[in-house]
């Protein structure tokens, strides 16, 4: 007789802690530089954009960081998440494989993207800040973050990347409900937005653009900090949540994966899921292979350079030691919008360049043709950025099958795509192109940094 599908952890089992990678990387990450001088900086050069309490998670090395009683109440809305075992999915691939899926899809915004949108949003309050400004690509994040800013009375200013906007007006109107105003980026609102459209009137945006008229937002008014939803250590930090959980669910099934696969943007939804599974291979010994899936199109991780590079397009932030394709990169226009980051965080390209995880890049047919597959079996329509981990997953399982080797794999299924049916017609309508990136492409985007290699 088949076992259960589903794995329940009870509400009190929700984590109390965040885990914090940096007490066990044999490596410790670069230190950030400062844009005009060069030279590394200090935690003060953060203070304009981000409350103290969330500089003190960025830099900190201790291994648990105390996750507010404010914030677990809130997390009750929907944590514990379930873990499902794909047994359809399973059976359709006629694999030996053994699928788990961790589903973040269960959050009010429909994505993981809350498990930081919350506690960010709570510092922001606690420490009297009065609106928070971001950026947001497909709108999972800013959603979020419209909705954590509601909880803890806060304005929120979301600057959206233009071909998201104009294809996802759904994400738009979830963040407009709860509150927030939404502004297509570039727009005539900043100096930045600006200075892009009167180079390319018809910009389709990108993360790194929206991320400059952001924090260009934030720094010129004391009563406005700034919140971005991956890349940074104390975002990818609180999303250990996910991992939390499932490494306890995976034991409930009596199961340890051998790979744990996640989609990659900027780090957090992989991080979520991976870095507490990394900690067993750091601590105990275990051989768990942690994988991050990004699109062919914007291939930073498998196809990028590791090296110093700023987190927005006009040169505002620090330079971050990271892998990229170059801050001036503008992604194709794929619909897997919260993908389309020209970087990786900084933890993950020190983990990626130390050989302690891997990456492999899908194009975005094959993400479709899996999410479909995964919709047919599992019944969850995926986010077009969820269809990245099933499309690792499908292979892996597909590999199984030819060595004839049992394996257990794990994903995490950030998001459902309830808001994305328009990639979906697309895709059905056959307008979706495979995308991938030249090696000429890639050289002309780096050739234009000037900061220091590592």
């Amino acid at each position: 007789m088949a076992g259960p599908r589903k794995y329940l952890l009870p509400e009190e089992r929700i984590p109390e802690r965040w885990y914090n990678i940096q007490a066990h990387m044999p490596n410790p990450a670069l230190p950030p530089l400062h844009p005009a001088t060069r030279e590394p900086i200090g935690p003060e050069a953060l203070e304009p954009l981000f409350p103290q309490a969330l500089i003190e998670q960025e830099v900190t090395r201790e291994e648990w960081v105390e996750i507010p009683e404010a914030v677990r109440e809130i997390y009750k809305l929907w944590r514990p998440t379930p873990l499902y075992r794909a047994r359809n999915l399973e059976k359709a691939l006629d694999t030996p494989a053994k699928i788990f899926y961790k589903y973040e899809g269960v959050s009010p915004a429909g994505s993981h993207k809350p498990n930081t949108a919350v506690p960010q949003a709570y510092y922001n309050a606690q420490a009297g800040v009065k609106r928070i400004t971001t950026e947001t690509g497909a709108g999972q994040w800013g959603s979020a973050l419209a909705l954590a800013c509601k909880m803890m009375g806060l304005g929120c200013e979301v600057y959206m990347v233009r071909i998201s906007f104009d294809q996802k007006p759904y994400r738009k109107l979830m963040m407009q409900t709860w509150g927030a105003e939404v502004i297509p980026s570039p727009s005539n609102r900043t100096a930045a937005g600006r200075q892009i459209l009167a180079a390319d009137p018809d910009s389709p945006g990108s993360l790194g653009i929206a991320i400059s008229e952001a924090v260009e937002r934030a720094a010129a008014d004391e009563a406005t900090k700034y919140s971005l939803g991956s890349v940074l250590n104390h975002v990818l930090l609180h999303q250990t949540v996910i991992g939390q959980e499932a490494v306890e669910q995976m034991e409930m099934a009596g199961e340890r994966p051998d790979v744990v696969i996640a989609p990659f943007g900027g780090g957090s939804n992989f991080a979520g899921l991976a870095f507490p599974f990394l900690r067993q291979n750091l601590t105990q010994g275990t051989d768990i292979r942690c994988l991050a899936m990004e699109p062919a199109s914007c291939p930073k991780l498998t196809r990028g350079e590791f090296r110093y590079d700023f987190g927005d397009t006009i040169g505002m932030t620090p330079l971050l030691p990271m892998y990229t394709l170059g801050h001036n990169f503008v992604p194709a226009k794929i619909h897997a919008g919260g993908l389309r980051y020209h970087g990786a965080g900084v933890l993950v390209s020190q983990l990626l360049k130390d050989k302690l995880i891997d990456a492999e890049a899908v194009d975005q047919l094959e993400t479709f043709q899996a999410g479909v597959l995964f919709a047919q079996t599992e019944g969850i329509i995926p986010a077009p950025e969820a269809n990245h981990a099933v499309a690792g997953a499908v292979k892996q399982a597909r590999q199984a099958r030819e060595e004839g080797r049992a394996r257990t794999i794990l994903f995490n299924l950030c998001g459902h795509g309830h808001f994305d049916m328009a990639a979906y017609e697309a895709y059905f309508g056959g307008r979706l192109e495979r995308h991938e990136l030249t090696e000429a492409e890639i050289a002309r985007s780096l050739a234009g940094l000037d900061a220091p290699k590592v």
